[in-house]
């Protein structure tokens, strides 16, 4: 369900309930940093406005980020084709959103560039 309503606690509600089925769903997985964010659902209200919603995001920081960004992904049966890659300096992650219990859902895995990789040869 979605709500152009995101001003309030309860608006939280919907993804709460994917975050506790989630977790649920896959007690042995990697831990993460969870956020909740309004996203932009790409819908419209019937007054023509973009519909947005309170959605769910698993950050993975720590030396193991690839490594547990990889199960969360094959646990939900994403397809390896839908990560994307994004830079900025050292810094780079892969994403890839999904929708879970009727809320977005997106995995971040962040990890630094080796400096061979920057065009560092220091």
């Amino acid at each position: 369900m979605t709500t152009t309503d995101t001003t309030t606690a309860g608006a939280q509600i919907n993804a709460a309930g994917a975050l506790l089925a989630l977790f649920t769903a896959h007690p042995g997985l990697p831990a993460s940093r969870i956020t909740s964010e309004r996203v932009v659902t790409g819908e419209r209200d019937a007054s023509a406005a973009l519909v947005r919603t309170w959605g769910l995001a698993l950050g993975f920081h720590r030396d193991t980020a690839l490594a547990d960004f990889e199960q969360w992904r094959q646990a939900l049966g994403l397809d390896p084709a839908g990560v994307d890659l994004e830079t900025t300096g050292s810094l780079a992650w892969l994403s890839v959103t999904t929708t879970y219990a009727g809320t977005p859902l997106t995995l971040v895995g962040y990890f630094n560039l080796p400096k061979s990789a920057m065009g560092d040869e220091r």
